[in-house]
């Protein structure tokens, strides 16, 4: 698992960090929302997500959060096309179970 306020340390290089923390992840999950859609950091580390996820290295878990699929659909129909779960119908604690069990291999 990597999770950056772990990971960094003063005078670390982020793009390295986010890139070796991408690289040995078997799992990304994405919490897409509208912020999430303006910002440079979380799309590059999307773009590193998506690049491990289609070589087979790594499975995206992608979250919807206050956005329904025609919002995803215009932002990127490749992360549509992926089965989701939504805060519109889901608990955090329902999505992180889910997580978990994904993680562990129980689904």
């Amino acid at each position: 698992m990597w999770f950056d306020e772990f990971e960094l340390n003063i005078g670390d290089s982020l793009r390295r960090k986010i890139d070796l923390g991408i690289s040995r992840s078997k799992f990304g999950v994405v919490v897409l929302s509208r912020s999430f859609f303006g910002r440079g950091w979380p799309n590059y580390e999307l773009d590193g997500l998506v690049t491990q996820a289609t070589s087979g290295k790594q499975v995206i878990l992608p979250i919807w959060h206050e956005l329904t699929k025609q919002d995803v659909m215009d932002y990127s129909p490749s992360l549509a096309d992926k089965l989701a779960r939504s805060t519109a119908t889901s608990t955090v604690e329902e999505i992180a179970e889910e997580i978990i069990g994904v993680v562990r291999g129980e689904f």
